[in-house]
């Protein structure tokens, strides 16, 4: 039996039992497994990891495990440059997108309301969850862990929080994206985008204070739904000018 030496950072240690979080720890195996595979056995998705260090040297998900070895495990890097060094994914996306499994419902509308791409349907099945996020390139967000274990999934993240609210705020601070807001451009329901559109041609849709008090309106182009700035529209700048101060805070 070989030994090798383990040391996990960040955020990964919330994959991790609590004796083996923030410290080195001995782990055990018989042959020459991928490295990919252990770090999984671990319980850490690949998803989640962008860089690993064999004694000191960057290496990829396919190096083999050998016996006395050193690994250090580190988080995807938003924000820092580690170029010099090996990225474990494929290059970040160059449009911020989303795939939303079927628990994080009232994240998805969040999302949409903040302007981001996001899929969502509460009878998406795992297989075509990670079809659409590696054939779309899309982020997959996920409470299930086992599911960004999957190979097909390349871009992946794992919310920690509970409530929608605070799961908003974590995958803002996550994937840097206050910069990226657009609100109110995106069909919180079907995810569309929403066009402007004439009062008189959609008058006979609207219910009469509606028609007396607002003029301007937006359409999805996928559901025909309408939007218009009524109670409803301040409610929810209230609710995106509180998140952002949470982010920033």
């Amino acid at each position: 039996m070989s030994e090798a030496i383990f040391r996990f950072y960040s955020e990964l240690n919330d994959f991790l039992p609590l004796d083996r979080r923030q410290v080195l720890f001995t782990y055990a195996f018989s042959g020459r497994p991928a490295i990919k595979d252990t770090i999984e056995a671990l319980g850490v998705p690949h998803t989640e990891v962008d860089l690993i260090l064999a004694n000191g040297v960057s290496v990829d998900f396919g190096y083999r495990l050998r016996d006395g070895d050193q690994i250090s495990v580190y988080p995807v890097f938003e924000s820092m440059d580690i170029s010099p060094l090996l990225h474990l994914r494929p290059k970040p996306l160059r449009e911020v997108c989303f795939v939303v499994d079927t628990h994080l419902g009232r994240l998805a509308g969040y999302l949409r309301m903040l302007g981001f791409d996001t899929l969502y349907r509460n009878d998406f099945a795992d297989d075509e969850l990670a079809r659409i996020s590696s054939h779309q390139s899309r982020i997959l967000l996920t409470k299930d862990r086992g599911l960004l274990k999957r190979s097909k999934v390349t871009h992946g993240y794992f919310v920690r929080e509970i409530h929608p609210r605070a799961q908003l705020t974590e995958v803002l601070r996550r994937f840097d994206l206050v910069g990226l807001i657009i609100p109110f451009q995106r069909c919180i329901r079907c995810n569309g985008m929403l066009t402007p559109v004439d009062k008189e041609e959609i008058i006979d849709q609207l219910q009469p204070e509606t028609r007396q008090y607002y003029d301007e309106y937006r359409r999805c182009e996928d559901c025909a739904r309408i939007y218009w700035r009524g109670s409803h529209y301040q409610r929810m700048q209230q609710l995106i000018a509180q998140v952002l101060e949470e982010v920033k805070g």
